[in-house]
């Protein structure tokens, strides 16, 4: 039987950037429908996010707590099926773990937690009860970065040798936490958003990308972080020596002190036979380079592509997809694994999304950078 699935937001409330974002990715392909949400800490502002997006007003909630509670207690054909969780890191773990105990799955913005216990905590109760948990490592969405996974998975360069992932953005180069500016100002506060800045925010993205496109699990690393800023409370720029379970080795480089960069993630792989290039800002074009024969370059929309890549399409070629359709195919993907849960139905192959083991890795690079920084120890073998 196919229906739509029903969704609660917590957080992303008026003014919150990446609320908006994940409403445009759930709506993107009419799986879903958004019945209800607690979008802010504040009572009044909650009910007037809820009366913008046209919500009952019997299901615009004051607190995820009552939210949960709440829609518990409802029939199973009206009550939410999953909880969207949008708020910064240190209001993540509470509502996720509520959620999977009332017995809803659980999409979530990334880092999963605050610590890595707390990651480690949701994972086992996502064992415990056998529920779906989502995260929205976004880049891993984008059609040209499932192509280039599976060109690695097929061995089309042989070993994998070197990896290379940098992600520089500009928009810390300034003190902004004290000028106003709340995404900031919340990055920034080890209280908030954990013990690392940069690498928590933006250096987690690169890691997951790394291991996603390459299909080899950090084992040890060598972290330098960096506060640039002065006042500056946690790392606001880093770069990492990397070594892999499958023999390869690599760089990190994450900082959001480069003056002028926007959102330039790139990641360069190599092994015995070729390479790829793909970065964010060109994301419908992935390079494609050979040891013995010219480079290529492979684009977005066209039949050439693998089956995954394909799946994780929406346009025809020259008709650039970006940001949101990668978050749009988070949404698909996941959706549509946990239809097949409800209707007891197989799942296609081809769907693919973080779930929380990514999550549980993406804490444990965290403390394993910090840790790292902090040792005079040249290697830091990696801790999960």
């Amino acid at each position: 039987m196919k229906f739509k699935l029903r969704a609660g937001m917590i957080g992303g409330g008026k003014g919150a950037f990446i609320g908006a974002v994940h409403r445009i990715a759930l709506n993107m392909d009419g799986l879903i429908e958004l019945c209800c949400g607690a979008l802010s800490q504040n009572p009044e502002k909650a009910k007037e996010s809820g009366k913008e997006l046209f919500l009952p007003e019997d299901r615009v909630y004051g607190s995820y707590e009552e939210m949960i509670k709440k829609e518990s207690e409802l029939p199973e054909d009206q009550r939410m099926h999953f909880v969207i969780i949008v708020t910064p890191n240190f209001a993540h773990f509470e509502p996720a773990m509520m959620a999977l105990e009332h017995g809803f799955h659980v999409m979530i913005d990334k880092p999963m937690t605050l610590t890595l216990d707390q990651a480690k905590a949701l994972k086992a109760k996502v064992d415990e009860t056998g529920l779906l948990l989502g995260l929205t490592h976004t880049y891993s969405g984008y059609p040209l970065v499932k192509e280039a996974k599976k060109m690695v998975a097929d061995g089309k360069f042989g070993a994998i040798r070197k990896i290379y992932v940098e992600y520089p953005q500009g928009w810390l180069s300034q003190f902004s936490e004290a000028d106003g500016n709340k995404q900031a100002a919340w990055r920034t506060d080890p209280s908030k958003s954990g013990k690392a800045g940069c690498m928590g925010d933006i250096g987690t993205h690169a890691a997951h990308l790394a291991e996603y496109i390459s299909g080899q699990k950090i084992t040890k690393l060598c972290a330098d972080l960096n506060i640039v800023v002065p006042g500056r409370l946690l790392d606001d720029d880093g770069a990492i020596l990397l070594k892999f379970d499958k023999g390869a080795s690599g760089v990190l480089i994450a900082t959001q002190v480069a003056a002028g960069e926007e959102n330039n993630l790139k990641i360069r792989i190599y092994g015995e036979k070729g390479g790829l290039e793909w970065s964010q800002q060109e994301p419908n074009t992935l390079l494609v380079k050979w040891l013995d024969a010219p480079a290529q370059v492979y684009r977005t929309g066209n039949g050439y592509l693998s089956p995954i890549a394909q799946f994780n399409t929406r346009t025809p070629g020259g008709h650039p997809e970006g940001y949101l359709e990668a978050f749009g195919n988070l949404y698909k993907n996941f959706v549509l694994a946990l239809s097949a849960r409800l209707n007891n139905e197989t799942p296609d192959p081809l769907i693919d999304y973080p779930t929380v083991e990514d999550g549980v890795r993406g804490m444990a690079f965290i403390d394993n950078v910090v840790a790292s920084s902090q040792s005079d120890q040249k290697w830091w073998n990696y801790i999960v």
